[in-house]
């Protein structure tokens, strides 16, 4: 989404507020401080905590005591929203009805009626920037991997991998909040925190799927109650398939995802580096081609697979800070001269849907599409909600549903 420079921004420099001051907010805002986001300056700030908007003084910049405050002062063009995940929808819909541009942090939200309404109102405000903090969609191995998908040279895609199990978290850390881990605060465990980056990934590179079925483990390893361990099968339609496993009790961790084309494959580890091999011809012609003492070759070591492809390695250096500093940047300069997202905010839904399949195809014990019955899913997760105890039940619409 294109948008124009609001009144009160210079031609140069956007003056962005981050709401929400805790650890990555903070990195944003000094981000910014120290000149790494050409075309931005910090504005002002603004968080619930007192304690926080005491530290966030030593930015230098006004310091409001909620979003709203923020919104209401003028001191911002635009806003990053760093808070917890059921908020981001309904402050983001404050920040555009205000007229403020609005970069969310991951997910866009916890549930797809929450984002469907977020992206109506940005829909109607179309002079107003909306876009997602997806990093990762600034990482150039990725970029360049979705280059070469995007331009057939692996060929149609007909098996995609992925298992991400980089997340080791201990039980501490889910007892540093109140929030954290519950069906009511959070929305979810390791889908909703961890892993939205590379269910964002996964779809830009290879396509949205038709349908998921998954096993999730739900409190397997931590005390928590939601889930901890995930393995989702994907159908994408004519045969294609795809797995995504992910887990955070995996100590050693393993980051491999594979992409597997008829002409060809990719392979990424640890998100640095990738093989990506090309065939000389289409699998099935390369297969249907062989000789009779070319078949026998295969038994016998006489044949040389090695003659029907080419191998490319791909590493980038990327510095981690630097995928965020460059995602504000792109927000600025598309506030600023029109300069194309990289992660439009409508995007931001696909992520959301697709871990609420996979929330739902668990609870029901069942394949589910992709287009669920999103009154269903919010049946379900209520359902949890109230056996927590702790929060209100969410509603499909934000202005009924109350704030955690």
């Amino acid at each position: 989404m294109s948008a124009v420079p609001s009144p009160a921004s210079s031609d140069t420099a956007v003056r962005l507020g981050i709401i929400g001051t805790g650890a990555e907010g903070t990195v944003y805002a000094n981000l910014i401080l120290e000149g790494r986001v050409p075309g931005a300056v910090l504005g002002a700030v603004a968080d619930v905590s007192p304690e926080r908007r005491i530290a966030a003084k030593e930015l230098g910049v006004p310091v409001h005591d909620s979003a709203d405050a923020l919104l209401a002062s003028g001191d911002v063009d635009a806003v990053v929203i760093c808070v917890p995940h059921y908020l981001h929808p309904e402050i983001a819909i404050a920040a555009l009805r205000a007229g403020v541009h609005v970069l969310v942090e991951k997910p866009a939200g916890v549930h797809t009626s929450q984002v469907d309404e977020l992206i109506e109102v940005a829909q109607s405000r179309p002079e107003l920037t909306f876009a997602m903090m997806f990093n990762q969609r600034n990482n150039p191995l990725y970029r360049r991997i979705k280059e070469i998908v995007d331009a057939g040279e692996i060929g149609a895609i007909r098996r995609t991998t992925w298992v991400i199990t980089t997340w080791w978290r201990p039980q501490g850390y889910y007892e540093q909040s109140a929030w954290r881990a519950t069906w009511g605060g959070e929305g979810g465990g390791v889908l909703v925190n961890q892993a939205p980056h590379q269910l964002d990934l996964w779809q830009w590179i290879c396509g949205v799927p038709k349908s998921v079925y998954s096993k999730v483990a739900y409190g397997f390893r931590r005390n928590i109650a939601v889930e901890d361990e995930v393995t989702a099968v994907v159908d994408y339609g004519d045969g294609a398939t795809g797995v995504f496993v992910t887990a955070v009790h995996d100590l050693v961790g393993t980051d491999r995802f594979e992409i597997l084309g008829d002409r060809g494959k990719i392979v990424v580890e640890g998100s640095k580096t990738a093989t990506v091999t090309r065939l000389v011809d289409d699998e099935r012609a390369i297969s249907e081609g062989l000789s009779p003492e070319q078949v026998r070759g295969l038994f016998r070591g006489g044949f040389d697979p090695t003659d029907y492809y080419t191998q490319e390695m791909l590493e980038f250096p990327t510095e981690f800070w630097a995928q965020h500093a460059g995602v504000m940047e792109n927000f600025a300069a598309n506030i600023l001269r029109g300069t194309p997202l990289i992660a439009p905010g409508s995007d931001g839904i696909r992520g959301v849907r697709l871990a609420n399949a996979i929330h739902l195809s668990s609870w029901l014990g069942e394949e589910v599409p992709l287009d669920f019955d999103e009154d269903v899913y919010l049946r379900e997760l209520n359902a949890r909600i109230r056996a927590e105890g702790i929060y209100p039940e969410r509603h499909a619409r934000l202005e009924t549903s109350p704030r955690p």
